[in-house]
C-alpha cells in the first residue's frame, strides 16, 4: 500500500521536502499531470507527507474517500481539457514560489466528489506516464 496525493493537490511541495525516501515528484508536463505523485514502489508509508499538505490532499490508499464532502472553497485540479475544470489557479506555495494550474474547479460547501479515481492516476503516472522525468527539478520551481 502507498499514500495517494489526490486531485485536491495544488502543488504546494511541502510533502516533497519531508519525504525521507524522495518518492514524491511533481507531474510533468503539468497540463497533463497537474498534481504531485507518490511512487508506490518507493513509498514506505511513513505518513510524514500528510500533515505537510495545506490542502489536506494526501491520504493512505485505503482511506482515499469515494464521497469526499467539501467544506467549500477547495480547489480540485485535473488535466487540461477535463470537462468542468476550466478555472485557473494562481497562488504561492509555502516557499513563496508562484504556482499556476490551468485546469481547476472550486468546490461548493457540501459538494461530494469521488477522490478514489486519483488512486489509479497515481499508479498510471509511474507505470504508463513519465514517472521520474529527468528534468523535473528544473521545471518544478
Amino acid at each position: 500500500m502507498t499514500h495517494i496525493i489526490t486531485s485536491l493537490c495544488l502543488r504546494d511541495g511541502g510533502c516533497v521536502e519531508v519525504c525521507p525516501v524522495e518518492c514524491i515528484v511533481p507531474g510533468m508536463p503539468q497540463d497533463k499531470y497537474p498534481l504531485y505523485y507518490i511512487d508506490p514502489a518507493t513509498c514506505i508509508d511513513c505518513g510524514a507527507c500528510i500533515p505537510e499538505c495545506p490542502y489536506e490532499a494526501i491520504f493512505t490508499e485505503d482511506e482515499v474517500p469515494d464521497a469526499y464532502s467539501a467544506k467549500g472553497g477547495e480547489s480540485q485540479a485535473k488535466p487540461v481539457g477535463t470537462p468542468g475544470f476550466d478555472q485557473a489557479f494562481s497562488g504561492n506555495n509555502h516557499h513563496g514560489h508562484a504556482v499556476e494550474i490551468a485546469s481547476t474547479k472550486t468546490l461548493a460547501a457540501g459538494e461530494t466528489v469521488n477522490l478514489r479515481d486519483d488512486i489509479q492516476s497515481n499508479y498510471d503516472y509511474f507505470e504508463n506516464g513519465p514517472g521520474y522525468w529527468d528534468g523535473w527539478q528544473q521545471h518544478a520551481k
